[in-house]
């Protein structure tokens, strides 16, 4: 599996014109008086599939050799994924079979049948991500067809990578940190990698869930492990094992991971909705 490098970020950005959203960088005016400095969020909210995982997932299936897409394409997601894989399949005109959780929320199927249309079929199976992953993985195998990782792949990083490049390019004054959650690690991975080329004194940290804090307990042991469980509630970032590459580039740019709990994440979720009128899902 291969390195991935600012290169391949802005190779990325090239890839993704005209596909994804340029969302705004929002300053937000009471978290900034809240906490005495200045607070922007990065609206992927707004993106077309309502989450930054369509700028991985349409920049790695994008590069699929032609002869290899007429064969069709397989991922596994806890939602947001499978929505951004739906709408390139959609867009590019190719199969896809998406394998989510059985506890994966009702609007969340009905998103990716919307995004995806007659291009897709939604599987539901197992009680986790990683139980969706394992059954994805061997039809993969079966079919002999591409599989679209959620996080642990080259182009997945370098698509999500772009989302620092547009921050980058929003931002007059030097970004002293951006905090952004980790499931897999592939967001953080490719946010990392173009901070430490281009803003190398921006402090870049995770942030997980505490019953899935899967990366953090991974850095602490100095390798990958597995959780023996996890709390699904922040679903779209409970994933119970990191990926190998994330993991090595994580422990190269993060700064820090702090975890979260469940009730802190509720909280969140009602001033932000109260306060700002925005609606954000536990991830």
């Amino acid at each position: 599996m291969g390195k991935v490098i600012l290169e391949d970020i802005l190779r990325a950005g090239q890839t993704l014109k005209g596909v994804i959203n340029k969302t705004p960088l929002h300053r937000h005016d009471l978290l900034s008086e809240k906490y005495q400095c200045n607070v922007f969020l990065k609206r992927e909210d707004l993106q077309v599939v309502r989450s930054f995982k369509l700028r991985g997932a349409y920049n790695m299936i994008h590069s699929i050799p032609q002869e290899r897409l007429s064969s069709g394409v397989v991922c596994a997601s806890a939602g947001n994924h499978a929505q951004g894989v739906a709408h390139s399949c959609k867009i590019l005109g190719i199969k896809g079979s998406i394998y989510v959780p059985s506890t994966t929320p009702k609007q969340k199927i009905s998103s990716i049948k919307r995004f995806g249309g007659d291009f897709v079929e939604v599987i539901q199976i197992g009680d986790t991500f990683d139980d969706a992953f394992n059954r994805a993985k061997a039809h993969c195998e079966e079919a002999n067809k591409t599989f679209v990782h959620p996080f642990d792949d080259p182009l997945v990083i370098a698509g999500q990578g772009t989302i620092a490049m547009e921050i980058l390019n929003d931002m007059e004054a030097p970004v002293d940190y951006i905090l952004g959650g980790v499931g897999g690690g592939g967001l953080m991975s490719g946010v990392g990698i173009a901070m430490k080329s281009l803003s190398p004194k921006t402090q870049v940290i995770g942030v997980e869930a505490v019953g899935a804090a899967s990366m953090k307990q991974a850095l602490a042991e100095g390798e990958v492990v597995t959780l023996p469980h996890i709390d699904g509630f922040v679903d779209g970032t409970a994933v119970k094992r990191v990926g190998d590459l994330t993991f090595d580039i994580c422990r190269e740019v993060l700064a820090d991971v702090i975890v979260v709990t469940e009730g802190k994440v509720c909280t969140t979720i009602l001033e932000m909705y109260n306060d700002s009128a925005i609606v954000v899902e536990p991830a």
